[in-house]
């Protein structure tokens, strides 16, 4: 058998039940890998069904395939379910591990690897006809943030379609680096150092590239202290921000928020120093960052500016990380491109009211008690506009994607932990490669170098199922 080329024949166990939601042999919507072969040889070449529920589905209780079956048939009940015009290939939370970032590109079949560079990659006809859908958290964590931002912009050049979506670690960057920018102020003054220790790596990174070979690389930079005061809340932050904050935010939540920054404050020198910075080397690095991601000449001026909220494609909303009622009335009554617009300029006029605001929700939340809430009434709106299913990522995974129902609709989750640094804390080898796959044929396919065969859902599978049972009720006895 060939690198790369699927196996017609399939190992997976329940390949063959066709009952089961997979037809005999290998689906039709499966890649070919094209790549070198240490790469394409780790991706899984056999495919089997993706049972909610079932043992590759990671799914606790109450996403078992009847309850799935009513959850669908509500869905439909509104709108027909829509499939995409274009294959979509959705991968998300690459977390600065750029090497990770092309081998998925290269388990969606829309890329071939030319070279041992990570620049050394072309469209292949699939991926001219394709979608390339990034999830968000490019940034922070992984070794190479930069090399990956420019593989990313080659992907860009090369005439891909490409919609990037912003991740809550992108937007904590943009965040940091405005409040440097601007004047400050009690609303946005903290928001560099709530970035943390993750934000190390990429602070190094450009120290590296761009100011460690100078003769003077820390010219025109102020003393420790007079770092300190640029890059850290002001000592009046602490009674000053919860009188700002109160009209949004409830006690409790500033209380978290006072408590996250005392921790952040007391250790962030620390932590740079143990990373080999100094902080007026931070302060150094944080100015080149501004040049870079906020100055029209900067090489990565782009990255913010392409950044959407969410993108929908058929049945399908993209986002980072869920949804909230809030959002779900405003993409009922405007539509999702009037949220992406409002994401725009809120997050340019109102970064305070972005990030502590619904719309940042759309990046962080996890359905827990403290994030804005989904119910009954936001997934009926969405479903009334025929969004079905939830594609995101933020919420790492050890053995490939997800189906879960989280607050009664289908989430796809699709951040399969890429990153390296990620990858060594939940004891896994390596870096990751993976994609999620939204075929037009009617099947989602999630493959992962961490799960041996890749996982195909058919909706419409469930629906025949419903159909068929209702029939056979109806017949005359």
């Amino acid at each position: 058998m060939a690198s790369g080329q699927a196996r017609s024949e399939t190992s997976g166990a329940n390949v063959g039940d066709e009952g089961n939601g997979v037809p005999r042999g290998v689906p039709r919507g499966f890649p070919q890998y094209k790549g070198p072969s240490w790469l394409t040889e780790a991706l899984p070449t056999t495919a089997e069904p993706w049972v909610p529920g079932g043992r590759n589905a990671q799914a606790r209780g109450g996403s078992s395939p009847p309850v799935v079956t009513r959850l669908l048939r509500r869905a439909v009940s509104h709108r027909p379910w829509a499939w995409p015009e274009r294959r979509v290939f959705f991968i998300s939370d690459p977390h600065a591990d750029a090497q990770a970032f092309v081998g998925s590109l290269v388990a969606s079949g829309g890329v071939k690897q030319t070279g041992p560079g990570l620049d050394e990659i072309r469209l292949t006809k699939r991926g001219r006809k394709g979608t390339f859908v990034i999830g968000g958290d490019c940034l922070d964590k992984g070794p190479s943030n930069l090399t990956l931002l420019r593989s990313l912009r080659r992907l860009m050049d090369s005439g891909a379609r490409v919609t990037l979506l912003a991740g809550n670690h992108d937007m904590r960057l943009l965040m940091g680096l405005m409040a440097l920018e601007h004047e400050r102020s009690p609303r946005t003054e903290h928001l560099f150092v709530r970035m943390g220790s993750k934000a190390i790596p990429l602070l190094k990174e450009v120290y590296a590239e761009y100011l460690a070979g100078k003769k003077k690389p820390l010219a025109g930079v102020p003393g420790r202290k007079g770092c300190r005061r640029r890059l850290f809340p002001g000592e009046g932050w602490f009674e000053a921000f919860p009188a700002m904050a109160r009209e949004q935010l409830s006690d409790k939540a500033i209380e978290r928020e006072l408590a996250r920054l005392r921790k952040k404050v007391a250790n962030f020198e620390a932590a740079c120093e143990k990373a080999g910075l100094t902080l007026r080397q931070v302060y150094a690095a944080s100015q080149v960052l501004c040049a870079l991601f906020l100055r029209p000449e900067g090489e990565f001026a782009w990255f913010f500016e392409a950044m959407r909220l969410a993108h929908r494609e058929g049945s399908f909303l993209f986002v980072h990380a869920g949804l909230d009622d809030s959002t779900a009335r405003l993409i009922e009554d405007e539509g999702v491109e009037a949220l992406n617009r409002r994401f725009s300029e809120q997050v340019l006029e109102d970064p305070f009211g972005f990030y502590y605001g619904p719309l940042a929700n759309t990046l962080r939340t996890k359905y827990r008690k403290v994030d804005f809430p989904l119910t009954e009434h936001g997934v009926d709106r969405v479903y009334r506009q025929g969004i079905h299913a939830v594609v995101h990522g933020h919420i790492n995974l050890t053995a490939g994607q997800r189906l879960m129902i989280r607050r009664g609709m289908l989430h796809i989750e699709g951040d399969i932990t890429l990153d390296r640094n990620s990858r060594r804390k939940e004891g896994l080898e390596g870096h990751g490669m993976g994609v999620t796959i939204i075929d037009p044929a009617g099947r989602v396919i999630g493959i992962s170098n961490d799960y041996p065969h890749a996982k195909v859902f058919e909706p419409e599978r469930y629906l025949e199922r419903r159909r068929a049972a209702t029939q056979k009720k109806a017949r005359p006895s």
